[in-house]
């Protein structure tokens, strides 16, 4: 059952002294007596000395963050006074700031609020906090409305989890501020903090700053390289990067795979494997990052091939490789070495912990391969459901014919999963268009604009137009095509054609045909389907007219293949070939250099 994370049971989001108190009072319950003073009668005794060795010091350490063993060692520094000691302060900020509890980092803050003395140690715990906790505006909040208000002087640590905030909260005026500060203390020179300004104008896209920070460098590294060029990188600026990379005086595995990913992101695939194949000593991240190319290209067989030749150089993937590699055995239909996957992640000793993302790559790539038990035994067994791992299920019910199971599924994600949103119900109305379940299609359309206040788009008025069409009911696709808000696309269009000519309807099909011609006259498609129809009632001057149409406007049909799949090899064959004769020749080809009969059983799957 998927939940939500659950509000902490203790921690509050602001000091509340009572409840210290409280605790300091009950300090005989369940923990150590040496470490509380004793209680006099004179509230003005002098508080104990600190020492790294004190009990209570140790006790902040050790005890888990909103225990009671915590707050009641919290509660004896405040009333001995200990609390204002920086020793005694910064361990306790270090503590909440470290817990992952939610509201930690909050206790922490209203903690510094009472110090009357705070140092650069403390708001460096609380701005590293905030930077490791995803929440750059609080973090830049925190830096402006306390550390500066309280005139706690920064140091050369405290500019770069500044400038990081700011760059993550995208805040260039927050960020130049900053810089500005760097200057007027001096801290310009430092390599931390320059390096810590590139990346800043680099992620927040003023790569002009950045240049001019690197140009008037007084020193460098290896890093401020490496940041400059990973700059380039984000704003789309190859060549220029490219440039930089070859100027480097030296390189290490983030160089080489900064160049090879932003080769990636502008789709410059064949350069980025150039250069992956030129790199010394690829590590698994530059591996994953080829792969993810391969994937982003949709060239699958390349990825699948490439995995194969990291396992023989003992490269261990790990979760990023696997995901992609099963994206590639989604789309191949590589049920084989999907298993192979799937049991290189239940082998312990690899040391693969199967996270949301990895766990709905699996069950994605057993769905798409026709094992949906296998896929439901992964999904079961998902400790954490995110939204895509529900609507990965749901499609792949859709996918084979199993409408039904698909709805009961998402009536289950209303009840105990996250909140459905618009794939969700894109995967819904596809799944009930493929199980022919009409009425349950609309329902499922009801719903989602009435309970769950989705507006429609595009897709799910084409999900429902195919259900329609594919049940008969063309007429009502073509009204429902009429009444959608915008103009209507091609898609919904493409759907309806198809239906015609599934259902025999040339009528409809020459008016839709003629629609579709209109609004997109480079697409092929209407074009061949409407030849299709003509053909089909026998009309062969029709289908003369379109295809010197065709021949006119330039709109050639790609000629599709069959992929012969024997043992780890794969063929190619053109389906084009209408010849039977010719084509059986062509299959006794690769018979033969398989070294297998006709009789041998073989795969065939379309391309």
């Amino acid at each position: 059952m998927a939940t939500g994370p659950k509000p902490p049971r203790t921690r509050p989001s602001s000091l509340h002294l009572d409840r210290i108190l409280a605790a300091a009072r009950n300090k005989s319950r369940g923990f150590p007596t040496s470490i509380w003073r004793e209680e006099e009668s004179d509230d003005h005794h002098p508080a104990p000395a600190l020492s790294l060795s004190h009990p209570v010091l140790r006790a902040l350490d050790s005890c888990p963050c909103g225990g009671r063993a915590f707050d009641q060692a919290l509660a004896q520094l405040v009333v001995s006074g200990l609390f204002q000691h920086p020793l005694a302060a910064g361990r306790a900020v270090r503590t909440l700031c470290a817990s992952p509890s939610f509201g930690s980092v909050t206790f922490a803050v209203a903690l510094f609020s009472h110090l009357d003395e705070p140092d650069a140690f403390i708001c460096n715990t609380i701005l590293r906090a905030y930077a490791r906790s995803g929440d750059p505006h609080e973090g830049v909040g925190f830096y402006r409305s306390h550390m500066l208000r309280r005139g706690v002087p920064p140091n050369n640590y405290t500019f770069p989890l500044v400038v990081k905030l700011c760059a993550d909260a995208g805040s260039a005026s927050e960020g130049a501020r900053a810089h500005a500060r760097v200057v007027k203390l001096g801290f310009e020179s430092d390599l931390f903090v320059q390096n810590s300004l590139i990346h800043m104008y680099s992620t927040i896209g003023s790569v002009r700053s950045a240049r001019r920070l690197f140009d008037l460098r007084a020193v460098s590294d290896l890093v401020t390289w490496n940041s400059m060029m990973d700059g380039y990188v984000k704003n789309g600026m190859v060549t220029t990067a490219r440039e930089l990379f070859d100027e480097m005086p030296e390189r290490d595995t983030v160089s080489w795979n900064s160049m090879i990913d932003g080769y990636g992101k502008v789709g410059e695939v064949k350069l980025a494997r150039e250069l992956f194949d030129a790199m010394p000593s690829p590590n698994v991240v530059s591996w994953n990052t080829i792969l993810a190319i391969y994937v982003r290209a949709k060239d699958y067989r390349e990825c699948s091939r490439l995995f194969d030749w990291m396992v023989a150089t003992r490269v261990t993937p790990n979760e990023a490789t696997l995901v992609s590699v099963l994206t590639s055995c989604s789309n191949l239909g590589d049920l084989e070495r999907g298993r192979w996957v799937d049991s290189f992640v239940k082998n312990r000793r690899m040391g693969i912990e199967p996270d949301v993302l990895l766990s709905t790559a699996l069950l994605t790539m057993y769905s798409k391969c026709g094992d949906m038990d296998s896929a439901r035994e992964i999904f079961d067994q998902m400790p954490e459901k995110s939204v895509v791992s529900w609507n990965s299920m749901i499609i792949g019910y859709g996918m084979h014919g199993h409408g039904d199971k698909a709805i009961l599924l998402f009536l289950d994600m209303e009840r105990e999963g996250p909140r459905p949103n618009e794939a969700t119900f894109v995967c819904l109305l596809s799944a009930c268009a493929h199980a022919g379940l009409v009425f349950e299609g609309w329902w499922c359309f009801d719903r989602m604009v009435r309970k769950h206040n989705i507006e429609p788009k595009i897709e799910h008025y084409g999900c429902v137009v195919d259900l329609l069409s594919r049940a008969g009911l063309l007429d009502d696709s073509k009204q429902l095509i009429e009444k959608t808000p915008a103009q209507p696309a091609p898609a919904l269009l493409g759907a309806l054609l198809s239906a015609c000519k599934t259902h025999s309807n040339l009528k409809l099909a020459e008016i839709v045909g003629g629609k579709l011609m209109e609004l997109a006259p480079t697409d092929v498609g209407p074009y061949v389907l409407l030849s299709d129809i003509y053909a089909a009632e026998g009309r062969w001057d029709d289908v003369e007219k379109v295809r010197a149409v065709m021949r006119e406007k330039g709109l050639l049909k790609g000629a599709g293949v069959s992929l012969v799949g024997w043992e780890k090899c794969e063929h190619v064959c053109p389906v084009e070939i209408k010849d039977p004769v010719h084509k059986k020749g062509i299959m006794h080809s690769i018979l033969n250099e398989l070294g297998q009969s006709d009789e041998t059983a073989w795969r065939v799957f379309a391309d």
